[in-house]
């Protein structure tokens, strides 16, 4: 399953994905190459992201995405003068590929003069209006979606100027859909990840950026950084240059700094072990991702915790969330008070030098230890092949994702916070850990309990996925 694609057999395939909505008809690959050599490198994101890294520089970056072009147009106008990279939100519908209904969509917002979709149908609008998005734009735009079957969302918006694109195989089928066989949304993004190599080799950059917080509810470092980690695998053997990985803020500050530190230095680890050398590696921070508080000057201090922390783990690009996620889509004034007050948590501490303290230190060991664990062994089953690996890694339970929909994940695990914040395994499932790990894990916990005076139960766990909305980070019994 992880070999680069055999151009014939990518050929024959992509010519039924092409047909299966009629902008497809649109793509053009060869003037799509021409279309993206020609483009300012203001707007690219690889660019933008090496200069990032090369001056240590924190990148902000919205969600945001409706439903009619030009209202979309005015939107990232509008946040352009605020972020340093542009977001290009997929609609629900375009995401399961339901382009018929994306298209009603379209023209019941057209009819209300208001977007009643909650994203850009970018597939129906075509190649020609997402070129409108990106030459009326001087900043970097990519695509956010979370769709198993990206192909032609991938043949348009790229054919269409976009210079980033989130997602994979397995972090746009496990956290979002139920009955998407993990075998074919893994080689449905190899078809994406194979485009984006045809495009680097013909010298247009495109960033590929796996989904780091997949549920985004309470998600052990671990488990994400392998899932990351194994997409990252994927995307390089179908010749991608430039890859973002991703962690979804977890709440508890020495957890995160840790976290950010440990997966870039696995990732690095890993694609080493399987022969990838030639790659450009940006990391992301995500905001929280949980429940936020329904009160606006609540869910700033959250957002701006959220970019504190993302500055101080080094993270070069950070996700920011708006201080409307509890009532539903934002408006264009709180994406912008999002990123201001992101900026501002940054800016006052970006003087401060790298933060190596013992516990960190320890946690950053611990976490790299427990991805070993589960690297390692994805690696064992599949006999050296990354994809067979993980399709069997969570037939097996071995990957795990906790409160994940779909019918390829075990459901087993569940996470739990300690009596520090930070998020340790309750019950590990399947994983497999090793004993020491495994002891750790119980004594946090039972550290907690004590505390608390109750017993380790999954009440705790309840009382922990609704605490930060209530204005707190551990799940605190009355």
């Amino acid at each position: 399953m992880n070999r680069t694609m055999d151009m014939h057999e990518f050929n024959k395939e992509r010519k039924t994905v092409l047909a299966s909505w009629s902008t497809g008809k649109e793509v053009d690959l060869k003037e799509a190459f021409q279309f993206h050599q020609k483009m300012p490198k203001r707007k690219i994101c690889s660019i933008k992201l090496q200069e990032a890294l090369d001056q240590r520089e924190l990148l902000l970056q919205p969600r945001a995405g409706v439903a009619l072009v030009n209202d979309h147009i005015r939107l990232l106008v509008y946040l352009q003068d605020y972020a340093d990279l542009l977001p290009t939100t997929i609609d629900a519908y375009t995401r399961q590929n339901r382009y018929g209904e994306a298209q009603k969509g379209i023209e019941r917002s057209e009819q209300a003069q208001r977007s009643l979709l909650n994203g850009f149908p970018a597939v129906n609008h075509g190649v020609q209006s997402c070129r409108r998005i990106v030459e009326a734009l001087d900043k970097p735009v990519e695509v956010r979606h979370g769709t198993p079957d990206a192909r032609l969302l991938a043949e348009i918006t790229l054919a269409g100027g976009f210079t980033s694109y989130e997602g994979g195989g397995i972090s746009y089928n496990i956290p979002y859909a139920k009955k998407v066989p993990l075998e074919r949304s893994i080689h449905d993004w190899q078809y994406v990840d194979r485009l984006v190599g045809l495009y680097e080799e013909h010298g247009c950059s495109i960033n590929r950026e796996p989904f780091g917080p997949l549920s985004g509810t309470l998600v052990p470092p671990c488990i994400s950084h392998t899932v990351t980690i194994i997409e990252g695998l994927l995307a390089l053997e179908q010749g991608v240059k430039s890859l973002s990985i991703g962690y979804g803020q977890d709440g508890n500050l020495i957890q995160d700094i840790a976290a950010m530190r440990a997966l870039k230095k696995s990732a690095k680890k890993y694609f080493a072990k399987m022969g990838y050398t030639d790659y450009q590696l940006s990391t992301v921070f995500h905001q929280w991702m949980g429940g936020f508080p329904e009160q606006e000057a609540q869910a700033f201090s959250v957002i701006s915790w959220g970019g504190l922390v993302a500055s101080l783990a080094g993270a070069t690009k950070v996700i920011v969330k708006t201080p409307h996620e509890a009532m539903g889509i934002p408006t264009k004034e709180a994406n912008r008070d999002g990123l201001l007050a992101t900026r501002q948590s940054i800016q006052m501490v970006s003087d401060l030098s790298p933060l190596n303290t013992p516990l960190i230190e320890r946690e950053e060991e611990i976490i790299m230890e427990e991805t070993a664990c589960l690297m390692n062994a994805v690696i064992r089953l599949g006999h050296g092949n990354v994809a067979l690996g993980a399709v069997r890694a969570f037939e097996a339970g071995v990957l795990d994702v906790p409160f994940a929909p779909s019918q390829s994940n075990a459901g087993k695990v569940l996470p739990i916070r300690d009596n520090d914040g930070a998020v340790r395994l309750f019950d590990i499932g399947n994983m497999p850990l090793s004993d020491d790990l495994i002891a750790y894990h119980k004594e946090k916990i039972a550290e907690r309990a004590r505390q608390e005076k109750r017993e380790p139960s999954f009440q705790m766990v309840i009382d922990d996925i609704y605490a930060v909305s209530k204005g707190r980070l551990v799940g605190r019994p009355k």
